[in-house]
C-alpha cells in the first residue's frame, strides 16, 4: 500500500530579479549608483527581490566622468541572464555586438531600461518605433534626425512602455528604477527602499525635466515648502485656494506653477500622493477601506473605490490581496 506524505512542502524561495547595468568608458557614474542603490542589498529586513551586477563589452577596468575607475568583471555574456538589461549612457553609435546581446535580451522577454543617451540602442534596434521616449532636451534634435520613427519627449523625465523604458536625464535614473521596483513589489516596498537613501517623494513620468524659465519678472519659489506641508495634511480636504493662500500666490498662479514644474495642476498632484498613501496602506497594513480613506483625506469608502479603480483599473481588495 502506497504511504502518501501529506506534509505540505515549502515553497521554494524565488530567485532574484536580475538587473545587469551595461556600462562602457569615460562612464557617468550617477545612474550606474542610482540603480545599485534601488536594486541592491538593502539589509535584512528588507527582501531582497534583486541581484544587480555590472557588464561591458570589453570588461577591466574603465573610466568614469569622475576621474576614477572602475572595475568590471563581466562581459557581454552577462545580458544573456539578465531579467533587466539597464543602458546608463552610451554612445549614439552602439557597436553591433552590444545591439545583438541586447536584442537578444529583449527577445526572450528580458526588459531594456536605457538612461539619457542610452535610448539610442533601442532605437536603433527599431524597439521604440512608434513610440514615444523620453530623452535628454540636449539630445533631443540629433535623435529625431537619427531616429524618426521615433516620437521624442525631452520634457519629461521618463517613459515605461512595460518592455522598454527610457529616462533623458541621468538624474531620472532614481526616479525611473524605484518605478519598477513600486510596479512589481508595491508602493511600500518602494518606500521602504527608497528611505534607504532619503530618496524624495515620488516623480511620476510625466514631471518635467527640468521648469520653463519666465521671460519677465522674478523665478517662481521652489514648491518643495509647499510639497511638505501638504504631505503633512493629506487627511485633510484642503483646496487650491487653500494652497495658494499658503504660498502667498493667487490660485491661477500656483495651478500654472505647478503644471510647470510637476507637469500636473495641484488638485492631481494632491490626488496622486493619497492614492500612493492608500496603496502603502493596503499593503502594510489590515485597516479597513474607510478607514484608510478617512486617512488618506478620500472621505469614505465609495471615493476611495472610484478613484482607486479610475487610477490602477483594479479593486482595493484586489490589489491588498496582490501586495499584501
Amino acid at each position: 500500500m502506497a504511504v502518501v506524505n501529506c506534509r505540505e512542502t515549502p515553497p521554494r524561495p524565488l530567485d532574484p530579479h536580475r538587473v545587469v547595468a551595461l556600462v562602457a568608458p569615460n562612464q557617468e557614474l550617477y545612474p550606474v549608483t542610482s540603480a545599485s542603490a534601488v536594486f541592491g542589498y538593502h539589509g535584512p529586513d528588507i527582501p531582497q527581490h534583486y541581484g544587480f551586477r555590472l557588464c561591458a563589452e570589453r570588461p577591466g577596468s574603465l573610466t568614469t566622468t569622475l576621474g576614477v575607475p572602475v572595475q568590471v568583471d563581466d562581459g557581454l555574456e552577462a545580458i544573456d541572464d539578465a531579467d533587466t538589461v539597464l543602458i546608463a549612457g552610451w554612445t549614439i553609435h552602439p557597436t553591433p555586438a552590444i545591439l545583438d546581446a541586447v536584442s537578444r535580451a529583449h527577445s526572450r522577454g528580458a526588459r531594456v531600461v536605457a538612461v539619457c543617451a542610452g535610448i539610442f540602442i533601442p532605437a536603433a534596434l527599431g524597439l521604440l518605433d512608434g513610440r514615444s521616449a523620453s530623452v535628454h532636451w540636449e539630445l533631443a534634435a540629433d535623435f529625431a534626425v537619427r531616429h524618426p520613427r521615433v516620437v521624442p519627449d525631452d520634457t519629461v523625465i521618463y517613459i515605461d512602455h512595460g518592455d522598454v523604458a527610457t529616462a533623458g536625464a541621468s538624474a531620472a535614473a532614481l526616479d525611473l528604477c524605484l518605478h519598477q521596483v513600486r510596479r512589481e513589489h508595491g508602493a511600500a516596498h518602494a518606500m521602504r527602499v527608497g528611505r534607504q537613501f532619503a530618496a524624495g517623494p515620488h516623480r511620476e513620468g510625466r514631471q518635467r525635466q527640468f521648469p520653463p524659465l519666465p521671460t519677465n519678472g522674478p523665478m517662481p519659489d521652489s514648491l518643495a515648502p509647499l510639497l511638505e506641508w501638504l504631505l503633512a495634511r493629506l487627511p485633510d480636504q484642503v483646496t487650491v485656494q487653500d494652497m495658494a493662500a499658503h504660498s502667498g500666490v493667487s490660485a491661477r498662479t500656483l495651478t500654472r506653477q505647478f503644471t510647470d514644474q510637476l507637469g500636473v495642476p495641484p488638485a492631481r498632484w494632491l490626488l496622486e500622493r493619497r492614492l500612493a498613501a492608500t496603496r502603502a496602506l493596503l499593503e502594510e497594513t489590515d485597516l479597513p477601506v474607510e478607514t484608510i480613506a478617512t486617512r488618506v483625506g478620500l472621505s469614505s469608502a465609495v471615493n476611495l473605490r472610484r478613484r482607486f479603480h479610475t487610477a490602477l483599473r483594479t479593486t482595493p481588495a484586489a490589489y491588498r490581496r496582490s501586495f499584501r
